[in-house]
Formats: C-alpha cells, structure tokens, sequence
C-alpha cells in the first residue's frame, strides 16, 4: 500500500517536472522571437515602406 502511494507521487512528480519543461522551453522559444522582432523590426518595417511605395 505505501509502496503503490510512492510511485503514484513520484508519477505526479514527473508529470509535473515535464510539464515546467515545456513551459520553459515556450518561454525561451518567445524571448527568441521577440528578440528578433526587435532586432529585424525597422528593417522589416522599411522594406514594407519601399514596397508600398513602388506599388502606389
């Protein structure tokens, strides 16, 4: 009985552990991207600008 009690906790205990996993992995993945966003923003910008100005 203690024994079954034990592994159902270490059980949660994992799911939990890949679960903060994913979440870190999200987080790093969303500070990737804005990083970039920031970086490449006014480069991305100004190519639109020339865009729209050639077709208007």
């Amino acid at each position: 009985m203690i024994r079954t009690l034990f592994n159902l906790m270490a059980s949660r205990k994992t799911k939990g552990q890949g679960m903060v996993e994913y979440a870190l992995l999200v987080a790093l993945i969303a500070v990737v991207v804005i990083g970039a966003l920031v970086l490449l923003g006014p480069a991305i910008a100004q190519k639109f600008q020339e865009i729209t100005q050639q077709l208007g």
